[in-house]
């Protein structure tokens, strides 16, 4: 009984979980956007000297490691509905990508942070450089190599949910047109890196809703 009972929580929790992820994610995203413009925008990184833009980066930073744990939890939670039929190969690259993906995220986090007490323990001219250094390698991290990682997992995550029949066409379609997305736009188009969480977010509502419902058969199709 008790297993049975722990069956019909663990998709709920996973929907619970990934949409308290996704949301932290997208604020931190956003936060970070709105208080670093691009290079092609501030050229005189006049923005470092501005305490509310800094202020709202240490925010941001202090969203991404509870953002973090809540992925591990959507990670395991995730898994729990797919079952014992996963396939091993794309089971792996699915927990292989998402841990990296945490990694990565936590060290332009932990670079972010790093920087941010540096430039304001330095004179107002080592600043600009150790900002320009410091943006280039947090967004390097995020942009580049976080969410290379992010679209492994969601092309995994979305080809293990269409192969069992626990993910329908519509929802698997749109997470291989997110992890395209990742792939080859962000990084070069402001605001792509969104995709994510909003793809986690509805992922996560229909995970849900559809436990609500009673739980069909996975099958193995070709």
């Amino acid at each position: 009984m008790e297993r049975k009972l722990q069956a019909l929580r663990t998709p709920r929790a996973a929907g619970l979980v990934g949409i308290v992820f996704a949301l932290l994610l997208a604020a931190a995203i956003i936060l970070v956007r709105v208080a670093i413009p691009d290079e092609s925008s501030d050229l005189s990184n006049s923005w470092v000297a501005d305490p509310s833009r800094l202020h709202t980066v240490q925010t941001a930073l202090n969203l991404i490691p509870f953002a973090g744990i809540f992925f591990l939890w959507f990670m395991g939670a995730v898994r729990a509905r797919i079952g014992a039929a996963e396939d091993q190969f794309f089971a792996t690259v699915f927990l292989g990508s998402g841990l990296l993906f945490v990694a990565t995220l936590f060290g332009a986090a932990a670079a972010a942070g790093g920087l941010l007490v540096m430039a304001g323990a330095s004179g107002a001219d080592s600043q600009l450089h150790v900002w320009s250094f410091g943006r280039h390698i947090t967004f390097s991290l995020l942009t580049t190599y976080a969410m290379r990682m992010a679209a492994v997992f969601t092309f995994s995550a979305s080809n293990i949910g269409h192969r069992l029949g626990v993910l329908p066409r519509w929802l698997s379609l749109l997470g291989y047109l997110v992890a395209l997305t990742l792939l080859l736009v962000t990084g070069s188009i402001a605001w792509s890196e969104l995709v994510f969480p909003a793809w986690a977010l509805v992922l996560s509502i229909y995970i849900l809703v559809a436990s609500l419902r009673p739980r069909p058969t996975p099958v193995v199709t070709s």
